[in-house]
């Protein structure tokens, strides 16, 4: 999943050595955080925040396949 995360978010900033995504285990979730640059942030949210919506989508139906809570948090 974090080869997928990081492979899309590259190729929607401006700034694709900046993309990182790390996976944590927080409560009963398995958190990934996708680490963008700053200028980049707007590209990853999209507008009226679509694009991390869908990223949220493929993130949780990954989750929902091994049968883990997943979440994604994109941090700057």
């Amino acid at each position: 999943m974090e080869e997928l995360l990081a492979y899309v978010a590259r190729n929607l900033v401006d700034k694709p050595d900046e993309v990182s995504v790390t996976r944590t285990e927080r409560d009963d979730a398995v958190v990934f955080e996708l680490r963008v640059a700053a200028d980049d942030l707007g590209k990853v949210i999209g507008r009226q925040g679509r694009i991390a919506r869908a990223l949220r989508t493929v993130v949780r139906a990954g989750g929902a396949k091994t049968g883990e809570r997943t979440l994604l948090e994109i941090v700057e």
